[in-house]
């Protein structure tokens, strides 16, 4: 599952924060996603972006658990936050503000349809 783009994200190993700002395919090179050809491109602030692949991203959470993202209502990011569950394991989750060792608990619940 692709991180759409807006999703509030921290480096694993850098410590910073971003969001999500696309994808760019990369040609040559080591560290692609899954599908071998592309890379995240982060927004660390003003016009500065990073290439990124997803191992090295921590998703950001909010005090109910929820991914933060711009500009996107609380059912969607619920929603997303389902999904982002269902292939992330439970430490890719932190909440925001805490450092990325303190790992994000107890994933919402999504009301059945």
């Amino acid at each position: 599952m692709r991180i759409p783009n807006g999703t509030k994200v921290r480096h694993r190993h850098k410590g910073y924060d971003g969001h999500i700002d696309g994808l760019t395919e990369i040609v040559v090179g080591p560290n692609r996603h899954p599908d071998g050809k592309t890379r995240y491109r982060l927004n660390i602030g003003g016009s500065s972006r990073e290439l990124i692949t997803e191992d090295d991203l921590s998703i950001l959470v909010d005090g109910d658990n929820l991914v933060i993202m711009i500009r996107q209502k609380e059912p969607y990011r619920r929603s997303l936050t389902a999904q982002l569950h269902g292939v992330l394991t439970e430490d890719r989750f932190i909440k925001a503000g805490r450092s990325s060792a303190v790992p994000a608990t107890t994933p919402p619940q999504v009301p059945s349809a």
